[in-house]
C-alpha cells in the first residue's frame, strides 16, 4: 500500500488529437527531472522515477516536440536525454567557448583517431597520423574524460589500448559513435582534400565496451604503468 500511495496519479489528462490525450502529469514529471538533472538520463531511470504504466517514451516524444521551437530543445546523447540550447543559438554561447583551454592539433588528431579506430594502440596511433604521439597528449585527452584505458593489446609489450566513453558523446551531441561523420560528409565540411586516393576509406567507428579478441583486461595498476609498456610498444 505504501508503495502505492507514493505514486503519483497520471491526472489530469487532455486531449491531443481525435481518439488520443496526452498524460500532463506525466509530462511536468519527466521535465522536471530532465531540469533538476546534472546529466543525461536514460528511458530506464526515467521509467524507474515514474508512475507504474506511463509511456516513457511518449513522454519524451511529446516534450521533444513542445520543446523544438524554443530557445532549449530536448535531445538524445549517448542514448540518454537531457535538454541542450537549441543549435541556432550556439553564437551566444561563444564567449564561454573561447575561454575554455582549446585542445592542441595533436591532440585533435589524436582524438580523432582514436574515435574511429578504437580500440587502438598508441604504437597505432603513431603509424596513423605519421609522426610520434607523446605521453602528454594522451593524458591531457584522459583528463578531459573523452578518453579511456580499454585493456591490453596480445602482443610483445602488452600496450594499452584506447576508445572513447559517454562522456564523448555528451560533449559532441552524439547519441553513438557511429553518427560521426563519413568520407562524404568530412569532404562536404572542408576536412578532406577532395582529392583523396580511391582507396582511402574512413573506418565505421564502434565503441562496443566488450574487449576484442586480441584485448586482455586492464590488471591492477594498469593506470599507472603505462609508461613501461609505451615504451616497449615504441
Amino acid at each position: 500500500m505504501a508503495a502505492e500511495t507514493d505514486r503519483l496519479d497520471l491526472e489530469p489528462l487532455e486531449q491531443k488529437g481525435k481518439g488520443t490525450t496526452v498524460d500532463l502529469a506525466g509530462l511536468r514529471m519527466v521535465e522536471a527531472l530532465l531540469f533538476a538533472s546534472s546529466e543525461p538520463l536514460s528511458l530506464e531511470e526515467l521509467t524507474l522515477r515514474l508512475p507504474e504504466g506511463s509511456d516513457v517514451l511518449s513522454l519524451l516524444e511529446d516534450l521533444q516536440q513542445t520543446y523544438a521551437p524554443r530557445g532549449v530543445n530536448l535531445v538524445r546523447v549517448a542514448g540518454k536525454w537531457c535538454f541542450r540550447t537549441a543549435e541556432d543559438l550556439a553564437y551566444l554561447m561563444h564567449r564561454n567557448v573561447e575561454e575554455q583551454r582549446k585542445l592542441s592539433r595533436a591532440a585533435l588528431e589524436t582524438l580523432a583517431i582514436i574515435a574511429y579506430h578504437q580500440p587502438v594502440t598508441r604504437a597505432e596511433i603513431e603509424e596513423i597520423r605519421g609522426v610520434s604521439t607523446s605521453k602528454g597528449t594522451l593524458d591531457v585527452l584522459l583528463e578531459t574524460t573523452w578518453i579511456r584505458m580499454r585493456g591490453r593489446r596480445r602482443t610483445p609489450g602488452r600496450p594499452v589500448t584506447y576508445g572513447t566513453t559517454e562522456q564523448f558523446l555528451v560533449h559532441f551531441g552524439l547519441e553513438n559513435v557511429k553518427d560521426l561523420p563519413g568520407l562524404e560528409e568530412l569532404k562536404g565540411a572542408g576536412l578532406l582534400d577532395s582529392a583523396v586516393p580511391a582507396s582511402f576509406m574512413v573506418p565505421t567507428p564502434n565503441d562496443d565496451a566488450a574487449l576484442t579478441e586480441d584485448e586482455d583486461p586492464l590488471e591492477d595498476g594498469s593506470l599507472f604503468d603505462g609508461d613501461t609498456d609505451e615504451t616497449a610498444e615504441t
